[in-house]
């Protein structure tokens, strides 16, 4: 891969996560302020990410890999993206505002496997090389966070009063459109399938890979992937209005350090895995999501700040010792046939699945834990995803007994 490409790919990680990061995670906070929307109509809103990665691989699988160049349908995509990132930033009405969500999830989910494949189509040794371009990814999200705090304010205590948190859009909206324009001069992709060649539809989602459910281990740890989802959709959905009314300053840039660990911790996954294996190393993942919530809903905004500043920086043991390290078994335990659908299968189930479910039960707790005057009791709000983290915990622990440490889960590290 040549200087220029990689250039090129790495702007193009990076505006791709710049613009998630852009809006995402204020999301809860402008619902609430801006919107007045209840916890139900906030999980409905969020909700639109779950359907964004079911209906995904049907637009990279019956489209995308069929009948377009990848960066070309990336450019249109991002360019259509801009365009309803702009209707949120004028939108005052909750209906049209997830009606305008809801679209917009449904084209930037496919978004997230096509800068994937532009990428590894121009390296020789992906598993060498595309760390180094993602990392730009991650690079582009704190940004966008740093920037909402301490560069334009619009998280502070008065631009939330003064309705600043719309200018997250536009701000996504303006990374969408350049990304959309940058993507005709990314280096060709074309479909890696002939438009005449059938596709089955249990292809696309996966279903070939259920077959690895008649392994109890598996079964187990997919059944606990989905169930672990649930605590995690309330922190996407929760931790920001949350940190904003604790009182925290610039909460936004503050989360941020969710994703400088998610990072730090990404390179500790090797350690684990041949120290560890597998079980002890997903446990402390699942274990770090109850400590987490506990933290949340002790500490505060003042004398116990540091309580909600260590529970997001435990985002990267959260994430990466569960979700990356999830990857990584369910590659070594598909082998090669099903390898591709088994790692669909899995992403249906969590971010699909599971992130649905986690958002409607996070809405209605959040509804369901309103004093009289209309404020939310947050200690409740966290303590019980930290009893369902635990719960998995236990039930992953107790069921899950694969003592085998399997060289290709290492290796595949």
């Amino acid at each position: 891969m040549n200087t220029t490409i990689r250039i090129k790919l790495s702007i193009m990680m990076f505006l791709e996560f710049f613009i998630w990061g852009s809006w995402f995670v204020t999301l809860g906070t402008f619902l609430s302020s801006n919107l007045h929307a209840s916890g139900s109509e906030t999980a409905a809103v969020f909700s639109t990410q779950s359907w964004g990665a079911i209906i995904a691989p049907f637009i990279i699988g019956l489209i995308a890999d069929r009948y377009f160049n990848a960066e070309k349908i990336l450019g249109i995509l991002h360019l259509i993206g801009a365009f309803l990132m702009y209707q949120m930033y004028v939108s005052d009405d909750i209906t049209f505002f997830y009606s305008y969500v809801l679209g917009y999830m449904i084209l930037y989910m496919p978004t997230l496997a096509l800068v994937n494949s532009v990428s590894f189509n121009q390296m020789n040794d992906p598993e060498k090389e595309f760390a180094n371009i993602r990392v730009w990814g991650t690079i582009g999200w704190i940004l966008a966070g740093l920037s909402i705090s301490f560069l334009f304010h619009w998280d502070s205590a008065e631009g939330v009063t003064q309705g600043l948190l719309k200018n997250t859009f536009l701000l996504a909206g303006i990374a969408a459109f350049i990304l959309g324009i940058f993507s005709f001069s990314l280096p060709k992709t074309p479909p890696k399938v002939a438009a005449t060649e059938k596709i089955k539809i249990g292809d696309i989602i996966g279903l070939d890979a259920l077959k690895l459910l008649k392994d109890k281990n598996f079964a187990v740890f997919f059944i606990s992937s989905i169930l672990i989802c649930i605590p995690l959709a309330f922190y996407y959905q929760n931790a920001h209005p949350f940190l904003t009314e604790a009182g925290v300053e610039n909460p936004t840039g503050k989360m941020a350090i969710g994703q400088i660990s998610e990072a730090l911790f990404l390179l500790l996954i090797p350690v684990f895995f041949a120290r560890f294996g597998f079980k002890k190393t997903i446990l402390v993942g699942m274990l770090a999501w109850a400590i987490r919530y506990v933290l949340f809903a002790y500490g505060n905004g003042s004398e116990l700040s540091f309580m909600l500043i260590i529970g997001i920086a435990l985002h990267g043991i959260c994430y990466d010792f569960f979700f990356v390290s999830g990857q990584i078994y369910t590659n070594s335990k598909a082998g090669e046939k099903y390898k591709s659908a088994a790692q669909g299968l899995i992403t249906l189930a969590t971010y699909g699945i599971g992130m649905l479910v986690g958002f409607g039960v996070a809405g209605w707790i959040t509804d369901n834990y309103k004093t009289l005057d209309g404020s939310i009791d947050w200690k409740m709000v966290w303590i019980i995803p930290a009893g369902i983290a635990l719960a998995v915990f236990i039930l992953f622990a107790l069921l899950f007994n694969d003592k085998t440490k399997s060289e290709k889960e290492i290796a595949a590290v």
